[in-house]
């Protein structure tokens, strides 16, 4: 009978378990599902917000809006991308990019006019004037010198207000540092997560030392950090919970160029939404200018060799050199300054591993990638997704994208390499790849797949039992700009103003509220004194007419009385 009741009682508390799954998964999708649909421009509560993204090869607008704030200074504004009548993004890109009008600055209007005019014809015009805009330019402008750059925004901020009459000053256009753009990615990333909202039960969470003096450590939700290795450069973004005690003073100025702590929250005072995040870009590390640094030294090293042996290894098809980074079998070729060096693949994954290793330019133990400071991670207690050339590495060919497993990878990885290339060229022929997969990604698939692993764990330290990344395409079926996390940060103190507004309506100066209540005492007893006095009227014209009628009666029998006497 007790092994029953245990059982029923385990039951029940797994159904529970169950249906709180359920329900959590069922409002996730609710609201995917609901940030999918149409926007409801006829909606007058709505509000709208702006931002283009002014990069290297072009222009993109974006606009955002988000419903009136719920009144809890701890919530953060539901913001969403806005979207068509046919539930498309509210998107459109323009080329080439705005840094190749350098010599030119007095055409920048003319050139965004195409994406303002986009964004205006889908906001409401009536919204148009309470609508912020944000002009935001990336790598292309920050290879400009100062004075092009502000030839630039200076004409965005006076001709842009002549055309369009959108919220925009001079503090709206701005060239961002690749630290704002790492922030604002990885802010973008975990409010789509909702990684900023109130932690529930089920939910993992971390404890938080703020900067604040005397603040007791906060618990809520853990954040995910973001890793995004791209063709040309790598960038890793994440919180860090605890504060940092650094060993030097070079250490702490190190340290400082690459965190960034920021309040999301409307209220400076209240720390809930505080975040400490370790954010850095590597140059030079994406997976087509790490290839390109290898191709580089092994030219380089084989030409020496050649001269100091007097031999011509990899200077002829016949003697190629034999790279273990390119798939057995491949017949490749560098050609550097009208020398051409003839590679042949040797498959060798493992001797590709120590042959990257030292493009990573490890320091020492607190040194990640080129030697930039790292901040240490939890690994114990974190999350971690990989975008770009993490998902490409372990999907084009692999096919085992989503939850990173090194042993499942290395394994895969190796086999790959050691594949023979008229093998992996009548795979690629029979579609047994991803549609993304190309000669390109079946020639250096082996050397970028050795590259990502060294990143990952002797540039970054993860270990080789960490199983808390995921690499992803898209979150939540969509691609997350970071754009996104920008608005987000520029309109933080929104709610603020609309909780200000509210208070002022509530909270009248103290001699309003005293004559208001004085007033209304009073007008109340004149309310009163005026229905006592009709009650006093009705009650005294109830008394006459009673004795009116007492008399009347009287008379009657006295008139009777009269009339009997009178009577033979």
């Amino acid at each position: 009978m007790f092994i029953v009741f245990v059982g029923t009682y385990d039951a029940m508390a797994m159904l529970q378990h169950i249906i709180i799954v359920i329900t959590v998964i069922s409002s996730s999708y609710l609201s995917i599902a609901e940030s999918m649909e149409a926007t409801d421009v006829l909606n007058h509560a709505l509000n709208y917000g702006i931002v283009v993204d002014c990069g290297s090869s072009g222009s993109r607008v974006f606009v955002y809006y988000w419903p009136p704030h719920n009144g809890n200074p701890h919530t953060l504004l539901d913001i969403r991308q806005m979207r068509d009548h046919n539930h498309k993004p509210v998107v459109k890109k323009i080329k080439p990019g705005i840094s190749t009008l350098a010599k030119t600055p007095t055409q920048a209007s003319d050139y965004l006019r195409p994406l303002l005019s986009f964004a205006a014809a889908h906001v409401p015009s009536n919204k148009h004037k309470e609508t912020p805009l944000y002009i935001l330019c990336t790598a292309g402008m920050r290879l400009l010198p100062e004075s092009q750059q502000a030839a630039i925004l200076e004409d965005l901020v006076t001709d842009v207000p002549l055309e369009f009459d959108f919220l925009f000053s001079r503090s709206h256009a701005e060239v961002i540092s690749g630290k704002q753009e790492g922030v604002y990615a990885w802010i973008g990333i975990n409010f789509v997560l909702g990684r900023f909202d109130h932690a529930e039960d089920e939910d993992a969470t971390v404890e938080v030392t703020t900067g604040s003096q005397n603040q007791q450590p906060i618990s809520r939700r853990r954040t995910v950090g973001i890793m995004d290795m791209g063709g040309a450069s790598l960038q890793i973004a994440y919180e860090v919970p605890s504060a940092i005690t650094f060993t030097s003073t070079q250490q702490e100025e190190a340290g400082k160029s690459v965190l960034a702590e920021f309040n999301l929250g409307c209220d400076v005072e209240h720390t809930q939404h505080v975040y400490r995040v370790y954010v850095t870009t590597f140059l030079g590390f994406g997976g087509n200018m790490a290839r390109q640094r290898y191709e580089d030294q092994l030219f380089n090293n084989t030409l020496s060799k050649n001269r100091l042996l007097t031999t011509q290894a990899g200077m002829s098809e016949d003697k190629p050199y034999l790279d273990p980074c390119l798939p057995l079998g491949l017949s490749d070729t560098v050609v550097r300054d009208n020398h051409t060096l003839y590679l042949r693949g040797q498959g060798d994954w493992t001797q590709c591993q120590d042959a990257v290793r030292p493009f990573l330019g490890l320091h020492n133990g607190t040194m990640s990638p080129g030697g930039v400071y790292q901040a240490p991670i939890n690994f114990s207690n974190s999350e971690f997704y990989g975008f770009s050339e993490f998902y490409y590495c372990m999907e084009d060919v692999l096919r085992i994208g989503g939850q990173y497993d090194s042993d499942k990878y290395s394994r895969a990885a190796m086999d790959y390499c050691s594949t023979k290339w008229s093998t992996l060229k009548q795979r690629l022929d029979s579609k047994l790849f991803s549609e993304q997969a190309d000669i390109s990604r079946l020639k250096y698939q082996c050397f970028k797949s050795a590259w990502m692993f060294e990143v990952l764990h002797s540039g970054f330290r993860f270990p080789t039992n960490y199983r808390s990344l995921k690499t992803a395409q898209l979150v939540y079926d969509k691609e997350v700009q970071w754009t996104l996390g920008a608005i987000l940060f520029k309109t933080r103190f929104l709610p603020l103003r609309d909780l200000q507004q509210e208070t002022l309506r509530q909270s009248h100066p103290s001699w309003l509220r005293s004559s208001f209540v004085y007033n209304h005492h009073l007008f109340s007893l004149c309310i009163l004194v005026v229905v006592l006095a009709i009650l006093l009227y009705i009650l005294r014209l109830r008394r006459i007419h009673q004795r009116e009628q007492r008399q009347a009666e009287a008379l009657n029998l006295l008139w009777a009385e009269e009339g009997e006497a009178l009577l033979p």
